[in-house]
């Protein structure tokens, strides 16, 4: 695997600590854009070319996670989480706490055992509010030593190759739509002629919000913005085709509409031209229709006057999860995809 890519993976960001992984991506971007920027919220903005036309790509940096709330006397500690998280997932998790030192503390996430609980306890869902992490200390004084209030916890660091072309990692949502973005960028820095800006940005607390997305998309004002992201896959047990009949390993998703129309509704002729982008190029792509979820998309395309905007998605199993499981071909037909796009959208929408 290679190490950037890895180093995505793995790295600390939950939604408004994003500080580590924009600094990969930062390096990542300086070494393809003519220059780079982190603006005022915390965006990573790398910027290709020059001319009156610009287009955005935005793939979102932050992770999902939790924050630490509370320790009590025996030292356990509470937490509140950061981003869609199901709660059913938490248990016997093993996180990393990380303190103001940048070291890695882990953790055990417990609760109460079932073996104690009673019938009617039995019966219901153990919620996060009545989980705590534990760390092997015996008092909040020696908790509070090497930690804070405040500080950021994520899911234990992992990322591979599981088999063949599947992949799996932590924060697959969204560093992968980062690494493709950074590797977009790479594709087009060979070009002599761009047409236009590129703006490649990593955008802040989209999990909390849509925030970067939108605050970044008002400062460039693209005439195109193309999002890449993941999405959920449909090949696994539990799931029917017909809520998502998107497979690892078939292409990149081109999203049609999120979340039922309340998220982006891509518009036509940015549709009809990601198509035939795809076709004329033999891109392997899958169409996706969201009814849940939402991308920066739905921030960036209502901005100021309303911006033109096409959206990529990867498909990924296991999103929001400790770690989740992907396709290296669909990311590099994202890749591929994103760049034609890009230069369809130079000589058609902008």
């Amino acid at each position: 695997m290679e190490k950037l890519f890895k180093d995505l993976l793995t790295t600390e960001g939950i939604s408004g600590c994003e500080e580590k992984v924009a600094k990969i991506i930062t390096e990542a971007l300086s070494k393809v854009c003519d220059s780079t920027e982190t603006d005022k919220f915390g965006n990573v903005i790398g910027k290709l070319g020059k001319s009156k036309k610009k287009i955005m790509i935005a793939a979102h940096m932050d992770e999902i996670g939790m924050v630490v709330k509370h320790v009590n006397e025996k030292g356990f500690i509470y937490f509140v989480k950061v981003g869609g998280i199901n709660d059913s997932i938490l248990i016997g998790k093993t996180v990393k706490i990380i303190n103001k030192k940048g070291d890695h503390i882990t953790g055990i996430i417990g609760a109460k055992p079932p073996h104690l609980t009673t019938r009617e306890e039995s019966k219901k869902i153990i919620t996060h509010d009545n989980m705590f992490i534990d760390i092997g200390l015996c008092s909040k004084d020696e908790v509070l030593k090497v930690i804070d209030i405040g500080d950021q916890i994520i899911f234990e660091p992992n990322a591979g190759i599981l088999n063949g072309d599947f992949y799996y990692g932590k924060a697959a949502d969204n560093r992968i739509g980062c690494y493709a973005m950074i590797k977009v960028m790479e594709t087009l820095s060979k070009s002599k002629d761009l047409g236009a800006e590129i703006y490649a940005c990593a955008t802040a607390q989209e999990e909390v919000g849509l925030k970067g997305g939108k605050t970044s998309s008002f400062k460039i004002n693209p005439d195109f913005a193309l999002i890449i992201d993941t999405t959920v896959a449909g090949d696994m047990p539990g799931i029917e085709e017909k809520v998502s009949a998107l497979k690892l390993g078939s292409g990149v998703a081109v999203t049609i509409i999120e979340a039922c129309g309340r998220g982006t509704i891509v518009p036509q002729k940015v549709r009809r031209l990601m198509f035939e982008a795809a076709r004329e190029n033999k891109i392997p792509h899958q169409i996706d229709v969201i009814s849940g979820g939402v991308t920066d998309g739905a921030e960036i395309y209502i901005n100021r006057e309303g911006i033109p905007t096409g959206i990529l998605s990867i498909p990924t199993r296991y999103i929001h999860a400790p770690v989740s499981v992907f396709n290296i071909k669909d990311i590099n037909s994202a890749v591929a995809l994103a760049a034609k796009t890009i230069e369809k959208a130079v000589k058609e929408l902008c």
